[in-house]
């Protein structure tokens, strides 16, 4: 039986850590989308996720690049 190949984490903890405190954000109504906040509220969960994960890349944290 071959060796189980071991998993190696996907994002970082940091990245995580962006995603946590941009939830929050939305939760409390103060996340806003685009550049410099001028796109509006965050409406959605997903919205949320993906500005976090932005500024977790734009920082240096690991995290997989975007799809398109």
């Amino acid at each position: 039986m071959p060796a189980k190949k071991k998993s190696r984490r996907k994002y970082s903890p940091k990245a995580g850590t962006e995603v946590k405190r941009e939830l929050h954000r939305k939760k409390k109504g103060t996340a806003k989308s685009g550049p410099k906040g001028h796109g509006g509220k965050v409406k959605s969960r997903k919205q949320a996720i993906a500005i976090a994960l932005s500024k977790a890349r734009k920082k240096g944290a690991k995290v997989p690049r975007k799809k398109s």
